[in-house]
C-alpha cells in the first residue's frame, strides 16, 4: 500500500483523477457537460470514501446521502478511477481497499445489500429478522454480489495487481456460487425479508418468502437494484449481470487463483443462467424485466442498473443484438409504464421515485448503449442541463422541473455522468469488466 495515500477526511482527489477531469473537459470543448466533468468526476473520492475505521486497510464507500455502503453502488461509485488505476497507484491502492471491504461484507452477510462502517446495527425501521450489526440493510439482491465480483476482475484487468484476491476473495466467491445456486430453488432456502414500516415495496408478502415462483435456471432475487422488491423474482438483467460476473471469475480462477473446479463451476452456473434467460425471461418479442417460472411476467424497465436498457453495457449482449434493440425501443416508450415524458426530459423512472420522475441513471444508460454517437452526446447534454442548478447529479428529477428532485446527493448518478462522459471522448471503462462472448462484436 503506498504510503503517500491520504488518510485523513476529506479526502483530496489526486493529480490523475484531476488531469484525466481536465482532459474529457478539454475534450468536450463547448459542450454543456464540460463545466460539471470536475465536480462529478470527484465526487465520490472527495464526499464518501475513507479508509475503514478499524484498521483493516480496506475502504468504505458511503453512498452518499445514506451514510452506508451498498456493494452495486460502490462498485459503480469507483467505476471512472479505473482509467487511471493502471498509472496511479495511489488510485489502485484505494480501489483495492475498496475491494477487499466488498469481500469482507459477503463474508459477514451475502445476503444482505448494504453494510455500516461499523457495528452500528440500523435505525429507523424494524426488519424481521433483524440484521447483524455491520449490516444496514438486508434485502437480497442479485446483482450485489455480481458487483463485487466486477470489481476485483476489472482492477485485475486495469493494473495487472492480485493482492486483493487472496484468500478471503476466493471464500466469497464459492459463497457467492452456493448462494445463486440455492436460490436457483428458492423452496429450500430460509431467506425471509420483513419490514414494518410504511411503503409495502420494503417488504416480502407470504411471512417474508415472497412470492411463488417455479424452476427456471437462473437465480431467485428478493429485491431490484432500487431496493424495491421483486414482483416475480427471476429479474431478468440482475441474472444477465450474474452470468457475465460468472464469467470474469472463472478466468480469475484459472489465471490468478489456480482453481479449476472453481473456474468449472463458475461456467456451468454462468450457462445454466443465460439458458434460463433465453428459455424463460422473453415477454412477447422482447425481454421480460421479471418471471416466476409459472407464466407471469413483468414486461417493464426500471432505471436503476443493471436493467434491460443497460445489457449491452453490463456486457451481456452486443448493442446491436436484435432482441435487444427490439427491447430497448420498448422501454424507452410508452410500454414501458416507468418511462414518462415532459418539457425538459423523457426518460424511465422507477416505483422507487414519484411518477413523471425521471433518474439520470437511465439517461446515462441509453447514452452508454447508444449507436448513434449524436444520441449519445445528447443523453449527456440533457444530464448537464437537468441538474436544478446545482451541477451534480440526482435520483430523479420532474420532467417538467429538474428543480424538483430526489437526493441531492446520490454518488452512483455522478460516476455515471463522468463515465458517459468519457465515453463520448472515446474513453469506454467496458473494456475492463468482464463480456459474454455474444457481446463482444
Amino acid at each position: 500500500m503506498s504510503e503517500t495515500f491520504p488518510r485523513t477526511d476529506p479526502w483530496v482527489a489526486p493529480q490523475s483523477l484531476s488531469d484525466l477531469a481536465s482532459d474529457v473537459r478539454r475534450a468536450l470543448g463547448d459542450h454543456p457537460a464540460a463545466a460539471l466533468v470536475a465536480d462529478c468526476l470527484t465526487n465520490t473520492w472527495t464526499t464518501t470514501m475513507r479508509w475503514s475505521s478499524h484498521g483493516d486497510g480496506d475502504v468504505f464507500v458511503a453512498t452518499g446521502d445514506i451514510d452506508a455502503m451498498w456493494l452495486r453502488d460502490s462498485t459503480a461509485q469507483v467505476r471512472p478511477y479505473l482509467a487511471v488505476a493502471g498509472a496511479d497507484e495511489q488510485v489502485a491502492d484505494a480501489l483495492a481497499g475498496v475491494s477487499r471491504r466488498q469481500v469482507r461484507c459477503v463474508l459477514t452477510d451475502p445476503y444482505a445489500n448494504a453494510f455500516n462502517d461499523g457495528p452500528n446495527g440500523r435505525h429507523g425501521d424494524e426488519d424481521v429478522p433483524e440484521p447483524g450489526p455491520w449490516v444496514w440493510e438486508r434485502k437480497y439482491e442479485v446483482d450485489s454480489l455480481a458487483a463485487v465480483l466486477q470489481l476485483a476482475y476489472a482492477l485485475w484487468r486495469a493494473t495487472g495487481r492480485t493482492d486483493h484476491l487472496g484468500p478471503e476473495f476466493g471464500e466469497a466467491a464459492r459463497t457467492i456460487i452456493g448462494l445463486w445456486r440455492l436460490e436457483q430453488q428458492h423452496g429450500s432456502s430460509s431467506y425471509r425479508f420483513t419490514r414494518f414500516g410504511m411503503w409495502a415495496h420494503d417488504s416480502l408478502p407470504d411471512e417474508g418468502r415472497g412470492a411463488p415462483v417455479g424452476f427456471t435456471g437462473m437465480t431467485w432475487s428478493a429485491f431490484r437494484p432500487s431496493d424495491d422488491r421483486c414482483e416475480h423474482h427471476y429479474l431478468v438483467p440482475s441474472n444477465a449481470l450474474a452470468s457475465v460476473a460468472l464469467n470474469g471469475l472463472a478466468e480469475l480462477a484459472r489465471t490468478v487463483l489456480d482453481d479449476e473446479m472453481l473456474a468449472t463451476n463458475s461456467e456451468r452456473l454462468a450457462d445454466e443462467i443465460d439458458a434460463g434467460i433465453r428459455a424463460r425471461g422473453i415477454g412477447g418479442d422482447i425481454f421480460a424485466y421479471e418471471v416466476d417460472g409459472l407464466g407471469h411476467k413483468l414486461v417493464a424497465d426500471d432505471a436503476n442498473l443493471p436493467s434491460l436498457l443497460s445489457l449491452p453495457f453490463v456486457g451481456w449482449c452486443a448493442a446491436d443484438d436484435p432482441r435487444y434493440l427490439a427491447t430497448r425501443a420498448a422501454v424507452l416508450s410508452e410500454r414501458n409504464p416507468w418511462y414518462f415524458s415532459g418539457k425538459h426530459a423523457s426518460g424511465i423512472g422507477s416505483a422507487h421515485t414519484p411518477a413523471e420522475h425521471v433518474w439520470p441513471l437511465a439517461i446515462a444508460a441509453a447514452g452508454l448503449t447508444a449507436a448513434d454517437p449524436q444520441e449519445q452526446t445528447a443523453a449527456l447534454e440533457l444530464l448537464a442541463t437537468t441538474t436544478g442548478g446545482t451541477g451534480l447529479m440526482h435520483e430523479s428529477f420532474h420532467v417538467d422541473d429538474p428543480g424538483t428532485f430526489t437526493r441531492a446527493w446520490f454518488g452512483w448518478a455522478n460516476a455515471m455522468f463522468a463515465e458517459l462522459a468519457m465515453a463520448v471522448i472515446g474513453t469506454r471503462l467496458t473494456d475492463l469488466f468482464p463480456r459474454r462472448a455474444e457481446a463482444r462484436r
